[in-house]
């Protein structure tokens, strides 16, 4: 990501900030991401830097005059910003879309969207049937959404669905993973994945958020992995840090130097 565009995310978000956004409002970020993503010539106008920014804040007005004023005030943002490139515009305003999401609904949207990419990974017929570069999309996401039923919240099956409708070139689970660390900065925490070979009680799951929340100076969320191969205790990532209390890791290692 360049410097242009790391900028432009923060004054965008800075704006949805300060607008008055709901579910409708993500919606309709979503729908610019599909047409701003479906054309490259509008994509390219909104983020030519050549052009001046009232223009480009013109060219949203006449496009997505449909859409409510929230969404207007953030495309028009959107547009005013220097972005790196086109791609990166597109990306932003998804980007965008999903921290709506964030502010609109209260759930556990990131516990939610985990458990789709675990349902996801636990079916390789369904991961081939959402990748499909030639499949219709419509259908996609009429499959996913009959799968996930009411399991998960409006908000949450909004992500989901939109992404499954345009990845845009990614892996669905690759891209609902990114919306997961979205969700959560948009939320001022970040997320840790734990996997035991056992579920966790609630009093564990707790105590292992509290104890890491103090470790990290932020609130911490826990998504819990059941793994078998762990055989005892928890192996915990949080983005590039992993902490393995796990008897595996230990039996591994102690083999490593019985070898060495």
């Amino acid at each position: 990501m360049g410097s242009a565009t790391t900028h432009a995310l923060s004054a965008s978000a800075a704006a949805l900030a300060s607008a008055q956004v709901d579910l409708e409002t993500a919606r309709e970020l979503f729908a610019a991401v599909r047409a701003t993503g479906d054309s490259s010539a509008l994509s390219g106008a909104l983020a030519d830097h050549a052009a001046e920014p009232a223009a480009r804040a013109s060219l949203v007005a006449a496009v997505f005059a449909s859409l409510s004023p929230a969404a207007q005030s953030v495309l028009r943002t959107v547009a005013g910003e220097r972005w790196s490139n086109a791609a990166d515009l597109v990306a932003g305003i998804e980007d965008l879309a999903v921290r709506a999401v964030a502010t609109s609904e209260q759930a556990d949207v990131e516990g939610e969207l985990f458990q789709v990419i675990r349902v996801i990974a636990e079916n390789p017929d369904l991961e081939l049937a959402l990748g499909a570069r030639l499949g219709d999309a419509s259908k996609k996401v009429d499959l996913i959404t009959r799968i996930l039923g009411s399991s998960v919240r409006e908000g949450t099956l909004l992500i989901v669905t939109s992404i499954v409708e345009h990845p845009r070139e990614r892996r669905v689970r690759a891209a609902l993973q990114r919306a997961i660390g979205v969700v959560a900065t948009q939320r001022g925490r970040t997320i840790a994945t734990v996997r035991s070979a056992v579920p966790l009680t609630e009093a564990h799951r707790q105590r292992l958020a509290d104890s890491l929340s103090r470790t990290y100076g932020m609130p911490v969320a826990i998504n819990v992995v059941v793994d078998p191969e762990v055989v005892g205790g928890i192996r915990v990532q949080i983005a590039d840090d992993v902490i393995d209390g796990s008897i595996s890791t230990r039996l591994a290692d102690l083999r490593s130097r019985l070898a060495g």
